[in-house]
């Protein structure tokens, strides 16, 4: 069989890697793209591990991100993300990918699809299909291109880059138009083998939702690899993110939500303690104002996904919420530091409370991105 190629792009984005390809070079039919995807990240894989591609073998490490010319006035590039499962057949573009949307300005500016800024910063206003929302970016620039020495430095990547500020504007409602799609800061799920759980249901960057670890019979500091042992846990939490999915209405029912297994993304949290990381350093009370562990596509993250944290940040500025719980009360107002299981990131979200409820105008965080290689891609596809 005669392999087919592709122009593409590896990038670092965040704590994230993904291939990064022109919209241009797809078909014209979106459904096709799926086999594409799949035969470069070495998908399905019964191993797990995505040897014969490009994936890495965990959802941090198989994604695929598409750039092409705005759909919108007020967008320079449009940007659709798809999460490539490592071990089934499947392309889910329900989401976005925040770390990986840290990579979009500087490709952009490098590939030639925005014009090469005059001074020393460039502004790259991103719409990102997934959520139809718009993500500015602003990043140094050296001649002409995205700067990548700086001395910005995020846990969970060795070394430090040039830092790109990203403001997710207007972020709630995302997928499904609300901050909280059930119009409570918390709801009660009933789940097989847990009973009743009390949740926060939030869609803001990504829809997510929220438990206390305390109420999962966890510490809410177990590290990604103590939790993959944990079988019956993963299953339970799945089945939290199915009941939750339908009471969001992202699907009709529990079957329908376990065929998007990356929204909402499941979040267990606890207050701010000592907490171990996987570099090794112990995080202590005075380090972040609450910890986070996330799953996503039922695999534990080894930082918490940035639109994970974006949604966290809204979900701690909602009164009555199961993050406003855990807070203390030093953390009810300015940036929050949110612990996980590589360190520590910090995110600022500007929101107010009016007849409506809470509203998140923007949030804002610091990323790295770094392109690895550039040439192309070659896949197999089925006959």
């Amino acid at each position: 069989m005669v392999q087919s190629r592709l122009r593409a792009t590896f990038m670092r984005g965040g704590t994230s890697k993904a291939l990064m390809l022109h919209r241009a070079d797809l078909p014209a039919d979106r459904d096709a793209w799926a086999p594409i995807f799949l035969a470069a990240m070495g998908s399905p894989d019964p191993n797990g591990r995505q040897l014969d591609g490009m994936g890495g073998g965990i959802s941090s490490l198989s994604k695929v991100c598409v750039i092409g010319p705005p759909s919108r006035n007020d967008a320079d590039v449009d940007y659709t993300f798809a999460q490539v499962s490592s071990s089934a057949a499947v392309v889910d573009y329900s989401a976005n990918c925040g770390n990986m949307s840290s990579a979009i300005g500087p490709f952009a500016v490098d590939e030639g699809l925005v014009p090469r800024p005059d001074g020393a910063e460039a502004v790259v206003r991103i719409h990102n299909t997934n959520t139809g929302k718009i993500i500015v970016a602003r990043f140094p620039v050296q001649d002409g291109m995205a700067a990548v020495e700086g001395d910005l430095a995020l846990d969970g990547v060795a070394g430090a880059g040039a830092p790109i500020r990203m403001e997710f504007r207007d972020p709630g409602g995302a997928r499904t138009g609300r901050l909280l799609p059930t119009g409570n800061a918390a709801d009660t799920l009933e789940i097989d083998g847990l009973g009743q759980v009390r949740v926060s249901m939030v869609d803001a960057a990504n829809p997510c939702v929220f438990a206390a670890a305390s109420a999962l019979g966890l510490r809410g500091t177990e590290l990604p690899d103590e939790l993959e042992r944990m079988h019956d846990v993963l299953a339970r939490l799945d089945a939290i993110r199915c009941a939750a999915s339908v009471r969001m209405g992202l699907a009709a029912d529990i079957d329908a939500a376990a065929r998007i297994p990356s929204v909402p993304k499941v979040a267990v949290l606890a207050p701010a303690g000592e907490a171990p990381t996987l570099s090794g350093r112990t995080l202590t009370a005075a380090d972040a104002d609450i910890l986070v562990r996330m799953i996503s596509v039922g695999q534990p993250h080894r930082a918490v996904p940035l639109t994970g944290a974006l949604c966290l940040a809204a979900a701690c500025r909602v009164p009555g919420s199961v993050a406003d719980a855990l807070l203390t009360d030093a953390a009810c107002s300015g940036s929050l530091r949110i612990g996980h299981p590589s360190g520590v990131v910090l995110v600022d979200a500007e929101t107010a409370t009016g007849p409506d409820g809470t509203v998140v105008h923007h949030a804002t965080v610091y990323r790295t991105a770094r392109r690895l290689f550039s040439g192309e891609v070659y896949y197999r596809t089925p006959r």
